[in-house]
């Protein structure tokens, strides 16, 4: 099986991860675990949103997250923004990337941002053309590409109808969104053969969820179509919290061990990874998912007795 040489690692734990932590994370230590991720190499790290705080209250401090992290050449540092308040509050903030979030299902767009999905189009057609003035770059994300916890399955041709929308209106990239990990290696291929068909493979990524255990699969099985960009959470932080019952992005740590093994390279330090979800793990009070970082810290503790 051919696989590509390289795969771009969308690290979005400080974002969607810490998003939907109950413990309160104070803006110290989130500027500390973005640089700490900084030093691992990624290419990409999702800091925070420009969101309303009253809807999300773990992204309020955003801008001064922006204003103490340390930005690392070859590292782009992104942030989501919902309409043109919270892009003009990133541009303040010296923020030079953002993501807009669309929907695949009607009612997920009405629950997630209180907009029907032609009514998000509009105020995304807006967003971007201000970010063109404002020369900052926009990726798209589109939500329950592989199934919605209100409408169950989602057709393929939504998914790229809404995915073609966001390439038109200006974004670089649009992220697929296996919002309530329902995907599954045969899903992926027919989600992905459809999007063929309207958008091109090379600005298509995915963003898949471990809820029901198949994300590795789900990047397998992506690998082999020709994606190349994958969103993933250090330590596997993050879930949704509009859709029940869907926790566990992707982990970081477990996606790099998989690509390592295929002799993909990555450019990201998996050591240094570890040490980035170790400062975070006692900050959000539970233990982390990732099976590699669980692996990892359980063998060095047998070392040390």
């Amino acid at each position: 099986m051919r696989y590509p040489s390289h795969v771009t690692i969308v690290e979005v734990g400080p974002r969607d991860g810490l998003q939907n932590e109950a413990a309160s994370i104070s803006t110290a230590d989130k500027i500390a675990f973005v640089d700490r991720l900084s030093a691992t190499g990624l290419p990409v790290i999702e800091v925070s949103a420009f969101v309303s705080p009253a809807w999300v209250p773990q992204m309020a401090d955003a801008s001064d997250v922006f204003g103490g992290i340390s930005r690392r050449d070859g590292t782009r540092y992104a942030a989501l923004v919902p309409n043109l308040a919270g892009l003009e509050r990133a541009h303040a903030a010296g923020v030079h990337e953002v993501g807009i979030f669309a929907a695949a299902s009607e009612s997920f767009s009405r629950r997630n941002i209180n907009q029907d999905i032609d009514a998000s189009l509009d105020t995304y057609r807006a967003v971007c053309a201000r970010a063109s003035e404002l020369q900052i770059r926009v990726r798209g994300y589109v939500s329950v590409a592989f199934g919605c916890p209100f409408e169950g399955e989602v057709p393929p041709t939504r998914v790229a109808e809404v995915s073609e929308a966001l390439l038109n209106m200006g974004v670089f990239e649009v992220a697929i969104g296996d919002t309530i990990g329902m995907a599954h290696p045969g899903r992926v291929r027919g989600v992905v053969a459809v999007l063929a068909e309207r958008v091109p493979l090379h600005k298509v990524a995915l963003h898949f969820h471990d809820t029901r255990g198949t994300a590795l699969a789900n990047v397998l099985s992506a690998l082999e179509l020709g994606i190349t960009t994958f969103d993933a959470s250090a330590g596997g932080l993050g879930g949704c919290p509009y859709a029940p019952g869907a926790t566990g992005n992707l982990a970081t740590e477990d996606l790099i061990y998989m690509l390592n093994g295929l002799g993909i390279e990555t450019g990201v330090d998996l050591a240094a990874l570890v040490q980035a979800s170790s400062f975070i793990e006692p900050r959000v009070g539970h233990p982390l998912p990732s099976r590699y970082y669980q692996a990892t810290i359980a063998s060095a503790r047998q070392a040390n007795r």
